[in-house]
């Protein structure tokens, strides 16, 4: 076990304006994270067209615990460690699938979609010594909210609608890219880094280095499309918006897609359209449409792990101090027009995908965050861009697109929880 810092000693690495590095490198700072931060608030698991049918299932991690995200027979979604109740060998070992019931590979106790305990191999032997009932698998409180399924092993903390806060309006915008279908994850890919999970957590409301580290995708994209990207010194911002929640608007005029319906059709989509049009569907939801399949302009991030990023969900997975996996999943529109769904995942895979443009630069620089926070004994990561310029709203704090107010939000969070007794 780590040399465990006290709640005064973690208060003072997290300033207004800055961070000090042993966030990114610090065994014992991690290993706290995992307890008072993945355990003690709302953790993202699944999205709810990940789990279609009675039965379904998915593999997922809160914090380090690996976790069985199944909905069972009456359609309701269970959240259970994946760990058998007899001598701890995982019980399921695929990333997706669909199954009747659980049973451990080492020793065959069985369980059923709910985890509860169903039977033993010779139950014989252990005479009246076990009582099935109380050995289910360990099950964590679960709550949705537009499809979106959250876990928590408190059963004592706030609903999630409250910890979501004015986090929700945000979730509602996004949900609206399926262009009136439901939204269906439409599959993912993983990747590591050598870095710490708070360098992504920073990442996804971080406009300042779109322009310098995605050269390459901007080089890669017509000159309309272009302008379009060209935010930095734009009319966005960014917001904080509560439990370390936050939202950067880098395109103000595409966060509600079903606005502005008569504005003209980007020239890229034209074809998109027409071929729309072709199939019938008529004008107005062929603009409703293809101005779904370019993603939203906003990217909200969710403290602690999970990012409705523009077009597709960004889940991070701390696995060490000094590794991260990230899950990005595509989604289209469940139902939806095929050429609508097959631009999409163009487009996923032109920026987010792993022979994508943005992807590989993102990493990159991830990594090298983590190995230059290795120099120094005593030096601090710098989150003050926008501080002289933050304004009090409604929801929180608000600055210009390119300022570090997500960042603060993270970390004001981060220092709230790690700090707690």
């Amino acid at each position: 076990m780590q040399f465990q810092r006290s709640a005064r000693e973690l208060g003072e690495l997290v300033r207004e304006d800055r961070v000090h590095t042993s966030l990114y490198n610090d065994p014992a700072i991690f290993d706290q994270e995992m307890d008072k931060i993945f355990r003690n608030c709302w953790v993202w698991v699944a999205h709810e067209s990940e789990l279609p049918e009675p039965g379904s299932f998915k593999t997922h991690w809160v914090g380090m615990e690996p976790v069985i995200v199944v909905r069972d027979r009456k359609n309701a979604i269970h959240v259970l460690l994946n760990r058998c109740r007899h001598r701890a060998a995982t019980v399921c070992e695929h990333k997706k699938g669909k199954t009747s019931s659980f049973v451990c590979p080492y020793h065959g106790w069985a369980y059923a979609l709910d985890g509860s305990l169903r039977g033993v191999p010779f139950p014989e032997s252990y005479g009246d010594c076990l009582d099935k009932g109380e050995f289910p698998l360990v099950s964590l409180r679960v709550e949705t909210y537009n499809g979106m399924v959250f876990a928590t092993f408190r059963d004592d903390i706030a609903p999630l609608v409250d910890w979501l806060g004015p986090a929700k309006k945000w979730i509602d915008l996004f949900m609206k890219q399926a262009g009136g279908y439901p939204v269906k994850v439409a599959g993912e890919h993983r990747f590591r880094f050598p870095g710490n999970w708070k360098i992504q957590l920073e990442n996804t409301t971080d406009a300042y280095h779109f322009p310098l580290v995605h050269k390459s995708f901007l080089s890669s994209i017509d000159e309309e499309t272009k302008q379009v990207f060209d935010f930095v010194k734009g009319p966005g911002y960014v917001e904080e918006l509560g439990n370390g929640h936050s939202v950067m608007v880098m395109i103000p005029s595409l966060v509600d897609l079903e606005a502005n319906l008569d504005a003209p059709i980007p020239e890229r989509f034209e074809e998109l359209a027409q071929a729309l049009r072709d199939e019938g569907h008529d004008e107005q939801k062929v603009r409703r449409l293809v101005r779904a399949v370019g993603g939203t302009g906003f990217n909200l991030n969710l403290f602690p792990n999970i990012a409705c990023s523009m077009a597709f969900f960004r889940v991070l997975q701390p696995v060490s101090v000094t590794e991260t996996e990230i899950h990005h999943a595509a989604i289209v529109m469940d139902g939806g027009p095929a050429v609508c769904n097959q631009a999409r995942l163009r487009l996923h895979e032109h920026f987010q995908g792993p022979m994508g443009f943005g992807t590989p630069d993102d990493s990159e620089a991830w990594e090298r965050v983590q190995k230059g926070a290795q120099a120094g004994k005593d030096l601090w990561v710098m989150v003050n861009r926008g501080l002289p310029g933050e304004r009090v709203t409604e929801d929180g704090h608000a600055s210009d697109v390119s300022a570090e107010t997500g960042m603060r939000a993270a970390y004001r969070q981060w220092k709230k929880l790690m700090t707690a007794e």
